[in-house]
């Protein structure tokens, strides 16, 4: 068996060192364009790689995954969360969990992960190649021809996982080969409001309610105020779930945020009326749990002094002030890339592809795995369980003569 891997991210390399343990005697070989394998491992999670989640209920874990859910049923309950764990502790990688479930590897550092990679590669005998680009794939009846500028190379099987694309001009190839694909727009990215002054606050973090105005779209956890607009946990997920509505008005919108999320209209209504009929204290040191800051800022939106006494309060004042706590808009124009880390939603329709093999369903041998497929999920470690759930599913599959390949078996544990 010669087994060829067109990407040297997470998914395909993973799915190559998982086609050597399923065949030590196929050949396998990485084409990686780059300068480097690995790359994005290399940064994410601020350079300590978030290398997967601590959820391990396949139902719970599915639903963070925007699109590409129901077909990631299948290859996430052969590879789960605890799959990845048991997988690098047997390496000699240990991972930990943090208080919001991402999990990172105890060294907090990402090249740990991608030196046990890259010791699994040699230890397997897989083949590594840098600065190889795939210019043309020829698919032949029972086998493929691979052209790069200086080397063409034969393969019983392929498996493609180059990753996101930010272009449809990215994916044409794919296209030419006959596979159908979505066009790709950014998700996981922050929101812009130009010149509005709350971006005076940058560095406040609470946790709210966001929602897109006009939509049922809505996230909520911890939200931070950066110098350019809007950011944080709540922020991203939100981004994510609406990637493809937001691509569609060009990124112009209304974002609506509620400010006391643990709080229904009439519930923060009547908190403020007992304070207002109880406490003298100035309105501006009565802060409901907000950061002072962002406090302050919103009684001067609602045209209220923060000297004013709260049994002072004039009514109307108490009604504009709840209205601004549980529907504050903003218009936002524009997108910001979280950090280093770039996610797309779009590429192969998941329709062409088995979700038990990661198998095109139009061209036989020719398998697909990672951010390259319309997967995507939301921050904190979804990415790149999907990317180790479909290149496991890829890896076994690919390496098994297609005489077995329907014997399952044969390939997965």
């Amino acid at each position: 068996m010669k087994i060829v891997v067109i990407g040297g991210g997470a998914a395909g390399f993973f799915a190559a060192l998982r086609s050597k343990e399923v065949n030590p005697e196929a050949s396998v070989i990485v084409l990686e364009k780059g300068l480097q394998f690995l790359a994005k491992v290399k940064v994410s999670g601020g350079g300590r790689c978030n290398v997967t989640h601590n959820c391990h209920e396949l139902a719970k874990l599915l639903q963070h995954y925007p699109r590409g859910a129901k077909f990631l049923r299948e290859p996430l309950q052969r590879f789960m969360p605890a799959d990845m764990i048991t997988w690098l502790h047997t390496r000699g990688v240990t991972v930990k969990a943090e208080a919001d479930g991402r999990m990172f590897p105890e060294t907090d550092d990402s090249q740990t992960i991608i030196d046990c990679f890259l010791d699994e590669a040699e230890n397997k005998g897989v083949e590594l190649r840098l600065q190889t680009a795939v210019n043309k794939l020829e698919i032949l009846p029972t086998s493929f021809v691979l052209h790069t500028k200086e080397e063409v190379f034969e393969a019983d099987s392929v498996i493609i996982a180059t990753g996101g694309s930010p272009k449809l001009s990215g994916l044409e190839w794919l296209v030419e080969l006959g596979l159908t694909v979505v066009a790709p727009v950014p998700s996981l990215f922050t929101f812009n409001l130009p010149k509005n002054p709350i971006t005076e606050l940058a560095g406040v973090s609470t946790p709210v309610r966001a929602k897109i105005v006009g939509t049922k779209l809505e996230q909520q956890g911890d939200m931070l105020i950066t110098h350019w607009g809007l950011s944080g946990p709540a922020i991203l997920k939100l981004s994510a779930w609406a990637a493809h509505e937001l691509a569609s008005v060009n990124y112009t919108y209304q974002v609506a945020i509620s400010w006391i999320p643990a709080m229904k209209e009439d519930e923060l209504r009547a908190c403020l009326l007992m304070h207002k009929n109880t406490s003298k204290r100035q309105i501006g040191n009565e802060t409901l749990d907000l950061p002072k800051r962002l406090w302050h800022f919103l009684l001067e939106k609602a045209k209220i002094y923060i000297d004013t006494p709260f049994d002072e309060l004039r009514n109307q004042d108490l009604n504009r002030l709840v209205s601004l706590l549980c529907y504050d808009v903003y218009d936002a124009h524009g997108k910001t890339t979280y950090k280093e880390e770039f996610v797309t939603s779009g590429g192969v329709v998941l329709s062409e592809i088995n979700p038990k093999t990661m198998e095109s369903k139009k061209v036989p041998s020719l398998y697909f795995a990672g951010e390259v497929l319309d997967i995507d999920g939301v921050t904190g470690g979804f990415n790149f369980q999907s990317a180790w759930a479909t290149g496991y599913a890829a890896g076994s599959y690919a390496s098994v003569p297609s005489s077995q390949s329907n014997d399952s078996s044969k390939a997965v544990r």
